[in-house]
């Protein structure tokens, strides 16, 4: 399992960066992503990152995906989101935070999968 954090402009390009984590990286998406306040999504952004971040964001995500962090990672540099999507791996002291809190996090409204159920 790996933790995604998506930071976007807006509701919409949050939602088409979702479709594409799915419908291009490949990956699937456990249960309903979440809304993070992005105040806290840019500031573990900026940690992990370690240097200040060009824009700030108005609207952020944290989703789970069933593969791991390596496999995740590999996949989302084929692709190109209209929002930025960073993987949070297991290594950074900000995964155990964001994992703590996902369940706490509100669901996002408006998302659906596109991948058929079997």
């Amino acid at each position: 399992m790996a933790l995604v954090l998506i930071r976007g402009e807006n509701q919409t390009k949050i939602l088409n960066s979702l479709a594409d984590l799915e419908r291009y990286s490949k990956l699937k998406i456990q249960g309903k992503p979440r809304f993070l306040d992005p105040k806290k999504a840019d500031k573990c952004a900026q940690a992990i990152i370690g240097t200040p971040l060009r824009t700030k964001s108005k609207k952020a995500v944290l989703v789970s995906v069933e593969q791991d962090t390596t496999r995740s990672i590999l996949q989302i540099r084929n692709i190109h989101p209209p929002a930025h999507l960073m993987i949070i791996s297991e290594e950074y002291p900000q995964w155990e935070e964001m994992k703590k809190i996902f369940g706490t996090l509100p669901p996002l409204k408006g998302y659906y999968s596109s991948k058929i159920k079997k």
